[in-house]
C-alpha cells in the first residue's frame, strides 16, 4: 500500500518552522557557535567544526534522499521528485563538501543534537510534501514560478558556495581568529554566505509553491538574517 498524504503533519510542521523563525527574531540573539560562542566550550562537550557540520547536516540529505530513492528514476518526471532533488543537491554540498572546507571553532555538542533534530524534521517535511502531497499541472516546468524559482535557487547556491570558499581561505590551518572577508559578494554584502542561502530558499519556495518550503524560507530569513546582522555589527 502506498503512502497517503496527510495534511495535518504538513500544517503542523510548517507552523513549527515559522514559529522557530519568529522566536529567533523575538530573542534577537544568534545561536552560540562560531564567532558568537560566548564562553569557551570544554573539549569534552564539543566536537571539531568539521565533524559537527557533517553530523548536523547529514539528516537533511539522508532523510529526503531516502524518500526520493523509493520513486521511479526519471530526469523530467513529475516535478515533485525533481524539486526534492534540488533540496538534496544543496544538502549533499552541506554534508559532504562544506565540512571538509570548514576551519571554524569547536562546536557545542548540545547544538549538534538540536541541529540533527531540526534537519531530520525539516528534511522529512520537505520530502513528504513534495512526494506524497504536492500536485503540479503538466505545464509546471514552463511556469514562471518554476523557472524563476530554480534560477534564484541556483544563483543563491552559487553565491553561497563561492562565499564559503572565500571564508575558508581566510584562515591558515589551525587558526580560529576572525578575519574580515573581501571579494565576491562580500564586496557588497557583509554576510554574503547568508545572503546566498536566503536567496536559495526563497527560490526553492517559489519553484515548489509549497507551504513547507515557504515556512523554511521564512525560518532561514529569520535565523540567517539575524546572524548576518550580528556578524555585520
Amino acid at each position: 500500500m502506498g503512502v497517503q498524504c496527510q495534511q495535518s503533519p504538513v500544517l503542523v510542521g510548517s507552523a513549527t518552522l515559522a514559529a522557530f523563525g519568529a522566536l529567533t527574531l523575538y530573542f534577537a540573539k544568534p545561536a552560540s557557535y562560531g564567532k558568537h560562542t560566548e564562553i569557551l566550550t570544554p573539549a569534552a562537550t564539543s566536537l571539531s567544526a568539521r565533524a559537527a557540520w557533517f553530523l548536523q547536516e547529514l539528516p537533511s540529505f539522508v532523510v529526503p534522499a531516502g524518500i526520493l530513492a523509493r520513486q521511479p528514476l526519471s530526469l523530467f518526471g513529475p516535478p515533485g521528485p525533481v524539486l526534492l532533488g534540488f533540496f538534496c543537491l544543496h544538502y549533499f554540498y552541506r554534508t559532504f563538501v562544506y565540512p571538509l572546507l570548514s576551519r571554524g571553532r569547536p562546536y557545542p555538542v548540545l547544538l549538534i543534537f538540536q541541529g540533527i533534530a531540526f534537519c531530520a524534521g525539516n528534511g522529512f517535511l520537505q520530502g513528504y510534501y513534495l512526494i506524497y502531497c504536492a500536485e503540479y499541472p503538466d505545464e509546471w516546468y514552463t511556469d514562471i514560478r518554476f523557472s524563476l524559482g530554480v534560477f534564484l535557487f541556483l544563483l543563491g547556491m552559487g553565491i553561497n558556495i563561492h562565499s564559503d570558499y572565500i571564508l575558508c581561505q581566510l584562515r591558515k590551518p589551525g587558526e580560529i581568529i576572525y578575519r574580515i572577508p573581501q571579494g565576491g559578494m562580500f564586496t557588497y554584502v557583509s554576510g554574503a554566505n547568508f545572503f546566498g542561502e536566503i536567496i536559495e530558499w526563497i527560490g526553492f519556495a517559489l519553484a515548489t509553491w509549497s507551504l513547507p518550503a515557504l515556512a523554511f524560507a521564512f525560518f532561514s530569513l529569520c535565523f540567517l538574517g539575524l546572524r548576518a546582522f550580528h556578524h555585520h555589527r
